[in-house]
């Protein structure tokens, strides 16, 4: 009788132990630590843009960003906002795009690009980052400021990772929105988090996966099942530009695979790029990035005669995965 005590209270011990230890992670995914925002878009020579404000949807909340306009000329014809959303703990610059380069690039090529931080993150209102659910309250506050101060402006977005998510989750219904590019997307953030918490948390899948899944909601008060691009997507009737690394080892380039799967529009597209690793592919080749995005946006915005859809691997030599 004693030992059965003992082996009990030892039980107990360690679950309350893997309970405090999986609460305490659970804790730090959503509160991620905050990285400053310590470049300037004339590093990247765009001298003119304005830093901007604007309310999420949810209350409270403060968005803060930037709208660089286009450079080029002929942006009186486009009237095209391009609006980025980062990933999971980064903010607007995204810094190992940079997002800044990428951006320049494309006010150069005549678009202007609004980049902003979600709640929690850069300069925005501190907030619990819940991976893609509430982050497309201020998505859509992104893009009600850009309805508001420039009517009429046509409006694509762009996203990386979890922003990559929010932004399929948001654009896919959102009539207002007129294409994606998601970059390094997940599928399901209930099937992805099941399948790749490990690499998150550092921790063995048993016992801390199903105690970290059971935590979450209570903290959030939401739960990671309601964050689904997958049926965004297969709502969204209109163009889709998936891009995603084949090394990819935080979220596997199959995310992609899968979500491109459910794109109904006849001109949305999957490139997948042999080598980068998560949010990688930039860095891997910027130039080739660029015309895969500006020929994209060219076919939705640009021309009438549009080119079936079609899967595209640049051929570059593979960089190691990061």
């Amino acid at each position: 009788m004693t030992l059965l005590k003992i082996l009990l209270a030892t039980a107990l011990l360690a679950l309350a132990a893997a309970a405090y230890v999986a609460l305490r992670v659970t804790w730090k995914l959503i509160h991620p630590l905050g990285k400053p925002v310590d470049s300037r878009p004339e590093e990247y020579g765009v001298e003119t843009y304005e830093e901007i404000s604007f309310p999420s949807r949810e209350r409270g909340i403060t968005i803060k960003g930037w709208y660089l306009p286009a450079q080029a000329g002929g942006n009186e014809q486009r009237r095209q906002t391009l609006i980025f959303s980062h990933g999971y703990g980064q903010n607007r610059l995204e810094p190992h795009l940079p997002a800044l380069s990428l951006a320049s690039r494309l006010v150069a090529s005549g678009y202007d690009v609004l980049m902003f931080d979600f709640r929690n993150s850069g300069e925005s209102s501190p907030a619990l980052t819940t991976i893609g659910l509430r982050e497309q309250e201020d998505l859509l506050g992104a893009i009600d400021y850009v309805e508001s101060t420039r009517p009429g402006q046509r409006i694509g977005l762009v996203g990386f990772s979890m922003g990559a998510a929010t932004s399929l989750l948001v654009g896919g219904r959102d009539p207002r929105v007129e294409a994606i590019i998601a970059d390094s997307p997940f599928y399901s953030l209930k099937e992805y988090l099941e399948e790749n918490l490990p690499q998150w948390t550092g921790l063995p899948r048993f016992p801390f996966n199903g105690l970290i899944l059971t935590l979450s909601p209570l903290m959030l008060g939401a739960n990671p099942r309601h964050v689904r691009p997958f049926e965004a997507v297969k709502q969204a009737e209109k163009p889709i530009l998936f891009i995603h690394g084949t090394g990819d080892r935080t979220v596997p380039s199959s995310n992609s695979e899968l979500l491109y799967r459910h794109a109904g529009h006849p001109h949305s597209e999957l490139w997948l790029v042999p080598g980068p690793g998560h949010v990688r592919t930039y860095p891997h080749d910027p130039e080739a990035y660029q015309q895969k995005v500006l020929s994209f946006l060219e076919r939705v915005w640009g021309s009438s005669r549009l080119s079936p859809p079609r899967l595209v691997s640049h051929a570059k030599k593979p960089s190691p995965a990061e």
